[in-house]
């Protein structure tokens, strides 16, 4: 079995696309109950601030390739991503 970084924490990859997109569609979940401008603009804000620009790379190449999996709400905020 190979070794990550974050071995000690299983839960959390850099390299998994489903875990880039279950994380993406649960800080669309805090933000959904905001008006939709509101909630895209904040979600788009924490994952800027707060996800590796490889993560973010990687989460835009996905929506880029058609989003598969995520939320619209996340798609919307992070295609608005700047890159």
């Amino acid at each position: 079995m190979g070794h990550s970084q974050f071995d000690d924490e299983e839960h959390i990859t850099t390299t998994s696309d489903e875990r880039l997109i279950y994380m993406a569609n649960q800080i669309g979940k805090f933000f959904v109950a905001r008006p939709l401008d509101q909630a895209v603009k904040g979600m788009a804000k924490h994952i800027a601030d707060f996800w590796d620009p490889r993560m973010r790379a990687k989460i835009r190449a996905h929506v880029e390739s058609g989003g598969e999996g995520l939320d619209p709400l996340a798609c919307e905020a992070i295609a608005s991503l700047q890159k």
